[in-house]
């Protein structure tokens, strides 16, 4: 089931409050940062900000769901949902979790992950 607002709402601000945390625990660490220093703990905490609201946006979307099973490309019959997984991208906002459904036909022991 698709997440409502206040869900996603949640579920950003604890992401955030976690990236904050490191951020400021980073700050006490470091003595006299440089500039340096500081834009690329900057630009650090901005990816992970970034990363984080993607992938809870993604996860936000419903599954498109294939009804029936597709079929499969070895012996055309029809595959069945064996499960969720979670598949590892590379996006440009850094690497995000994403749950796709997995199917599998008994007779040919094959896999299927179908695009959203």
């Amino acid at each position: 089931m698709k997440p409502n607002r206040p869900e996603l709402k949640a579920e950003l601000l604890k992401q955030a409050e976690t990236n904050i945390e490191q951020f400021l625990d980073w700050l006490e660490q470091t003595d006299a940062p440089t500039l340096t220093q500081i834009e690329d703990a900057v630009l650090h905490f901005r990816q992970e900000v970034g990363r984080a609201a993607a992938e809870t946006a993604i996860q936000a979307q419903e599954a498109a769901t294939v009804t029936p099973g597709p079929r499969c490309s070895n012996c055309g019959r029809e595959m069945r949902t064996k499960a969720q997984k979670t598949k590892r991208v590379t996006s440009r906002v850094g690497d995000l979790g994403m749950k796709r459904r997995h199917y599998y036909c008994p007779h040919c022991r094959q896999g299927l992950f179908p695009p959203r």
